[in-house]
């Protein structure tokens, strides 16, 4: 699994790094990027969950 987070919809608000800061980060742009290219299987259910709590819906998941 990836996450892919849309650069055009972020701003930043940083609660996909609150709850996976395994995987997400928010840099200096006020954007947030994915530190990891594949999901490890026991991330899962918390990145879904920060997918979930994005204001602005900007983090997908693919396959």
């Amino acid at each position: 699994m990836k996450a892919i987070v849309d650069h055009s919809l972020c701003e930043g608000h940083a609660k996909c790094m609150d709850n996976v800061p395994e995987v997400f980060e928010v840099r200096e742009d006020d954007r947030s990027y994915t530190v990891l290219d594949e999901i490890p299987e026991e991330l899962r259910a918390r990145v879904e969950r920060a997918v979930k709590v994005c204001p602005r819906a900007a983090i997908s998941l693919e396959e």
